[in-house]
């Protein structure tokens, strides 16, 4: 996808990007791709001040993934430990998805994370009952490590605790 461009989210970008993250993960566009988790979650996936303050963190960097200069998708990047990175985010526009576009943002966060933080680790969680988006996963080289996270929300729900994958980087 020649035609696809990245670059580093800014102060300015968060007007464009949060709604896109939310119509991805929740509510009902979101049902109109398939990485959604609108039928688990009911509230905001994130907010504009929490997108500010992860574009203003020095140890993480949001790529936005742009066509003909219009946002179609986005990741989270940030460093993990001294070779670890932790990929989180991954957004494609919901009418996009099933294009192949996750992949090539996948790859360009992979790219980002040695750049930026020589990362020779990638770690990610995913909700554990998202068995087809782990499988995605997989197919791109992540495994599981069998480490279990909890959801972050209160009173915890022991249904949404995340998988840890990870994958080498070269």
């Amino acid at each position: 996808m020649s035609d696809l461009t990245f670059r580093a989210a800014t102060p300015s970008d968060v007007a464009a990007l949060h709604p896109l993250i939310e119509r991805a993960y929740r509510g009902e566009t979101a049902r109109a791709g398939w990485t959604h988790e609108a039928d688990l979650l009911f509230d905001d996936r994130t907010s504009a001040d929490e997108l500010s303050a992860l574009i203003a963190d020095p140890d993480r960097v949001i790529l936005l993934a742009r066509r003909d200069d219009r946002l179609i998708g986005c990741v989270q990047v940030a460093r993990a430990g001294p070779d670890r990175a932790y990929l989180g985010m991954l957004t494609v526009d919901p009418a996009l998805q099933a294009s192949g576009l996750g992949r090539h943002i996948l790859a360009a966060a992979e790219r980002e994370a040695v750049a930026r933080f020589a990362a020779r680790r990638m770690e990610m969680t995913v909700i554990h009952r998202r068995a087809e988006l782990i499988a995605w996963y997989e197919r791109r080289g992540y495994a599981p490590t069998g480490e279990r996270r909890p959801f972050p929300v209160d009173p915890p729900r022991p249904e949404l605790d995340f998988m840890v994958l990870e994958k080498g980087l070269a």
